[in-house]
């Protein structure tokens, strides 16, 4: 669909944040809205942490793999969602860009790692309304 909403999130190393917040927004938002997600630096592997905290909730991402951020990513994105990535991230105009600031999962265990995936969750549900609600006024159709 050309007017499916899209949603990139960033982050350096695409293993942890980003990775959890696009498995969020997969799993709530039940196919309406396309999910990308992408590193500046990408890690090996996703975080194994990040990988279990999120199966606890009953969210599978073990097969994800941490990809790296293109030009491309951005401009096919709606939204943008950084977490950590600093000026690496490309800026074009009409896309909503936001930045979450949460605590890097990076070597910390499963808790240490709950209450980062819980407040993203918040996010994504608070996210997922605004999307719905059509206030993405940077969109195009």
């Amino acid at each position: 669909m050309p007017d499916k909403p899209s949603v990139l999130f960033v982050c350096v190393h695409n293993a942890g944040r980003s990775q959890m917040a696009a498995a969020w927004l997969t799993h709530l938002a039940g196919g309406r809205i396309e999910v990308r997600s992408a590193g500046s630096a990408p890690a090996d592997q996703v975080n194994p942490a990040a990988v279990e905290a999120m199966r606890e909730a009953g969210v599978d991402m073990s097969a994800e793999v941490p990809k790296v951020l293109t030009v491309e990513a951005v401009q096919a994105s709606d939204y943008v969602i950084t977490m950590g990535c600093g000026d690496t991230c490309p800026v074009f105009p009409g896309k909503k860009y936001l930045d979450w600031k949460l605590d890097d999962p990076a070597g910390q265990g499963v808790d240490a790692v709950r209450p980062i995936r819980d407040e993203i969750r918040a996010r994504i549900e608070a996210l997922i309304t605004e999307i719905d609600a059509g206030t993405d006024t940077g969109r195009k159709a």
